[in-house]
């Protein structure tokens, strides 16, 4: 098999071709000039697989330009637990603040899509895979409540390992919190609009990403409960083909509909025109 730098024409050093420029796309296994991706949404040209998104490109894609309104910006997390594995819960949140730029694996505010207004949060996969902890359900439920109270369609796009084991129950307390939350929203006759990302997993897919009045979800994403591992050694069974992706979802009604990146801004626009009035 031939390397990368044999696909790409040698090294940076030895042909002048800044490095950089090309990646593989771990689908089809074509090399893919980067800055056509980027300009694709982060979808391979060739296969359609959708490249993981950090939170602020994801709001960028999504929102009208210049309208989003970052809230709860500020809340910042700690460590109750004082919670040590290989390193220090409190060690690992300053390498994560660090690597992604963010407090916490959650961004939330208010915006338009297509002019329609909407509050939306959105999950984080740079920091710590998007996990839920403290914060993200703080943020998440304060969202929320925003959505009930200024009557705003709400969209949480969700893209994660599931709750938080450094924090342990204080994490899996998110859950319900979070839950009780969209009933209150529920209750005051608001939309609220589920988005599904590569990968939606653990507490999240047993939590809020699961309760919405449209579950969206991109192509061939990752979407359960427990790994395929941990299921095995449970029941002992082989697994569907396709099992915890999208699509078997969508065939077994889990999920309402598969939308491409490039069709989600007009897919959320034509829901909220469908369903406020």
């Amino acid at each position: 098999m031939m390397s990368d730098q044999q696909i790409t024409g040698g090294s940076a050093k030895n042909d002048g071709i800044p490095a950089g420029l090309w990646m593989r796309c771990p689908e089809c296994g074509d090399m893919l000039f980067k800055k056509v991706v980027e300009e694709n949404l982060h979808v391979c040209p060739s296969c359609q697989h959708h490249f993981r998104i950090g939170a602020r490109l994801r709001v960028k894609q999504l929102l009208d330009e210049g309208t989003f309104e970052e809230l709860f910006a500020d809340i910042e997390p700690i460590d109750p637990l004082g919670f040590v594995d290989k390193k220090s819960y409190a060690d690992r949140l300053k390498a994560e603040q660090l690597k992604s730029g963010e407090k916490d694996a959650l961004v939330c505010g208010k915006g338009f899509v297509k002019g329609r207004p909407l509050a939306i949060g959105v999950m984080d996969p740079n920091f710590m895979m998007g996990s839920m902890g403290s914060v993200v359900g703080e943020k998440l439920t304060r969202t929320i409540e925003l959505a009930a109270e200024e009557k705003l369609p709400l969209l949480i796009v969700s893209c994660s390992g599931g709750a938080r084991m450094q924090e342990s129950t204080l994490s899996l307390m998110q859950m319900a919190k979070t839950s009780a939350a969209l009933g209150r929203l529920d209750e005051a006759g608001c939309l609220f609009i589920s988005l599904l990302a590569d990968p939606t997993t653990g507490g999240v897919t047993a939590s809020f990403a699961m309760l919405g009045d449209f579950i969206l979800a991109e192509p061939k994403a990752l979407i359960g409960f427990a790994g395929p591992r941990t299921i095995w050694n449970t029941i002992k069974q082989e697994l569907p083909e396709g099992f915890q992706r999208a699509e078997f979802l969508q065939e077994k009604g889990f999920v309402d509909f598969i939308v491409p990146r490039k069709d989600l801004r007009l897919e959320i626009a034509r829901l909220i025109d469908y369903c406020v009035k």
